[in-house]
């Protein structure tokens, strides 16, 4: 799997490609907890690359939300490859993420005021 930092908007952009399997999944969570713990409060996770993802990878996502929620951020995927989106859509996943099919139509949260 590769892993590619950036900034989209002045959010960090994660850009994943490879499979998201038991041997990759470390090195997913791993680069997103890195660019948390660097600062990142919002983050899009771009999975376009992604080619193959099972529960590691899905279990990576979870905790992602999880820990970016609890710390009043957000996190959005970038996705339009059907065999990732049908993962997310059976898991339910689809429902509580926000997902863009590209990052050009990322829209950014709305600030609380």
């Amino acid at each position: 799997m590769k892993v590619e930092k950036g900034i989209h908007n002045g959010v960090r952009v994660l850009s994943f490609s490879g499979e998201v399997d038991l041997h990759t999944a470390p090195e997913m969570k791993e680069a997103i907890y890195q660019t948390l713990e660097e600062g990142a409060r919002d983050i899009i996770l771009d999975l376009g690359g992604i080619s193959f993802m099972d529960s590691s990878g899905l279990g990576v996502l979870v905790g992602t939300l999880k820990r970016v929620r609890s710390a009043g951020g957000s996190v959005c995927l970038i996705c339009c490859r059907e065999s990732v989106l049908k993962v997310l859509r059976l898991t339910g996943l689809d429902q509580v993420f926000t997902i863009y099919p590209s990052l050009e139509e990322y829209e950014p949260p709305a600030q609380a005021g």
